[in-house]
């Protein structure tokens, strides 16, 4: 078994350890009605929107989420959440040593025995959800379970449909397509696009994301049969007979959002494994991006 199959199959129990986090270290993450930038990489990027998205529609406080390659110098912020596994990316150390007047930053990582310990203010430490594979799965759904857990909005309902998603067979038919597009609403856009660079990842797949009511606005026309359509979270009215009406098949179940990527990440692991890839090893990929400053 791979180190990725065994990293997706703990994450109820990393879920529920995320959650008692959350409360132990309350006074780390952002409090209601402060100002906030959330930032990462890659698939850390992709949860930083979730984050910032649930922040704002439960009312929390203004929230936004940027690359950290990206983020917009001189913009003032109360606190700046960087989400780094492995603790050592460049472009998330960058930022968080540059001057911020009296910005508080907060670090939530894997690894606390790395540089982002001396980068950031504060440390929030998600050890036991740390990875040997390059493929994220574990540490990335805990951090959001960690912030959702600090908007009240985890639920043990939510670690039950994990354990459904990782206990019911995927859709027959579903490893064979050849494009899959990715959708989602609100937070669950950046689930939708961390959905899509998992299955580049693993599985080397041709996958695209978007919000549900854009698929509509041009992408919908590469949609045939072969092709899957999957939608995290409550779909667009009549968007799945718009999609079925062109061959191509439609996937969406009433799990919750998140344990719904779970069984996103089996079906990653399914194609690589299916392909003669190994999904512990994506191609041209490395655990943490640490760039030559001659370069």
């Amino acid at each position: 078994m791979s180190h990725v199959e065994t990293e997706t199959a703990d994450q109820p129990a990393c879920w529920r350890r995320a959650a008692e986090v959350a409360a132990e270290r309350a006074d780390a993450l952002p409090a209601a009605g402060e100002r906030v930038a959330v930032v990462g990489c890659g698939t850390s990027y992709y949860m930083a929107q979730a984050y910032a998205a649930l922040r704002e529609e439960s009312g929390q406080g203004e929230t936004d989420a940027f690359a950290a390659s990206e983020f917009p110098a001189g913009r003032a912020y109360d606190r700046v959440v960087a989400l780094t596994r492995s603790g050592t990316t460049t472009e998330v150390l960058e930022l968080l040593a540059r001057p911020r007047g009296g910005t508080r930053t907060v670090a939530v990582t894997a690894d606390p025995g790395t540089p982002v310990r001396e980068a950031a203010d504060e440390l929030v430490v998600l050890d036991f959800a740390d990875e040997r594979s390059v493929v994220q799965t574990r540490f990335a759904t805990s951090a959001l379970t960690l912030f959702r857990a600090h908007l009240g909005l985890h639920t043990d309902a939510v670690v039950r449909d994990a354990e459904t998603a990782l206990a019911e067979p995927l859709p027959e038919g579903l490893p064979e397509c050849t494009q899959f597009s990715f959708l989602g609403r609100g937070w669950t856009v950046g689930l939708a696009n961390e959905a899509a660079l998992k299955m580049k990842e693993a599985s080397l797949s041709w996958t695209e994301s978007y919000p549900a009511m854009e698929y509509r606005h041009g992408p919908i026309s590469i949609a045939t049969a072969g092709t899957a359509t999957w939608m995290l979270g409550a779909a667009p009215e009549g968007l799945a007979e718009q999609v079925r009406a062109t061959g191509a098949r439609w996937v969406e179940s009433g799990l919750d959002p998140l344990a719904e990527l779970v069984r996103i990440q089996r079906l990653a692991i399914a194609r690589a494994v299916a392909r003669g890839l190994d999904p512990d090893l994506p191609r041209h990929l490395t655990r943490s991006v640490v760039l030559d400053a001659d370069a």
